[in-house]
């Protein structure tokens, strides 16, 4: 590695302590996924979708908004996004156990539907890629208003064949949106893998649209980074929405609820799982000389000792009651 490498977060404009922020968030991500299997696994929680491998694509994303003012429309595999953009720890906790204080849901949805009105989190429906048309408008009504914001959304490559996805599309490049949208293409839409999905890339698509499209490596939170901060320039300008394909890999099963391994080998997975994102990015830091593997080892125990608290707190909490059934359905009047 060259020593141009080593301070590339800096030719991006990005301080050491900020990429020491986004390795953190990225590991946070990790330790709660891999603490969240173990909740499934142990009966303490019913359902877990995981973000394994996926981390360094959504922090790299998340550093490069602006959490003050952008509004945020993440997939269920988001944790590092939201993690990134003002989510606590305990609050994730409160949604896998579906308790009462849960701000995504009031413990209504499954895990992994993000919804947060302070951190501008929209929550997300069921139905994959739903939340595209609506990204779209909100950033109409951004351009509308003459706010000086952007839209962001992520989804899947299975999900970005949907009509959800295309009608988002051509509308924001209609007019011009303020919006990015980010999908993660892990290479499989739960069993069906991209070649049988998709003919091409996802990112030339947008060519149809009128807009931007650009693959990056979603391994590299540096270069994602470096995208999604070149697209919200471009649609603070004006000049209208970008389609980025972050290009990684899912390297645990689509759930808690599926055998990958009637579909695919163990031997894809290792290799896919050498190209993990966040080791790399820990000894780029490294490299950089600003993070050491004693600085490491207590930030896992800070993190184990967050976690700890959190999984404790969100399984004495309690559950929703029978009265809370109707409360935020209807509107007040």
């Amino acid at each position: 590695m060259s020593i141009g490498q080593y301070v590339k977060h800096q030719q991006l404009g990005l301080s050491d302590e900020r990429v020491i922020q986004m390795y953190t968030s990225m590991l946070l991500a990790r330790k709660f996924d891999e603490r969240s299997l173990l909740l499934q696994r142990s009966g303490k929680i019913a359902f877990h979708v995981s973000g394994v491998g996926q981390e360094a694509a959504q922090a790299g994303a998340a550093y490069a908004l602006d959490a003050e003012k952008d509004y945020f429309l993440p997939y269920y595999r988001d944790y590092a996004f939201v993690l990134s953009v003002g989510m606590t720890m305990k609050e994730l906790m409160l949604s896998v156990f579906a308790k009462a204080e849960d701000p995504n849901s009031g413990g209504r949805q499954m895990p992994g539907h993000f919804g947060h009105r302070k951190h501008r989190i929209v929550t997300g429906s069921s139905p994959v890629t739903t939340q595209v048309p609506h990204a779209v408008g909100i950033a109409l009504a951004a351009k509308m208003r003459g706010d000086e914001l952007v839209s962001f959304v992520t989804f899947g490559e299975g999900s970005s064949n949907q009509g959800d996805f295309h009608e988002g599309c051509n509308f924001a490049g209609v007019h011009k949106l303020p919006v990015i949208l980010m999908c993660e293409n892990n290479r499989y839409a739960i069993s069906v893998p991209h070649h049988k999905q998709v003919a091409g890339n996802i990112a030339d698509r947008a060519i149809g649209y009128g807009f931007p499209g650009v693959k990056v490596d979603g391994n590299d939170p540096l270069e994602v980074y470096r995208v999604v901060k070149e697209a919200r320039e471009r649609a603070l300008r004006g000049e209208g929405p970008t389609l980025i394909e972050a290009d990684l890999y899912r390297v645990p099963p689509h759930s808690t609820s599926d055998n990958d391994l009637l579909y695919r080998t163990k031997e894809e997975v290792e290799e896919n799982r050498a190209k993990d994102g966040l080791p790399k990015f820990r000894q780029y830091l490294i490299d950089c000389g600003i993070w050491s593997e004693e600085k490491d080892q207590e930030l896992l125990t800070a993190i184990q000792q967050e976690i700890n608290e959190a999984t404790a707190y969100a399984d004495a909490a309690p559950y929703p009651t029978g009265e809370d059934t109707l409360k935020h359905v209807y509107a007040e009047a």
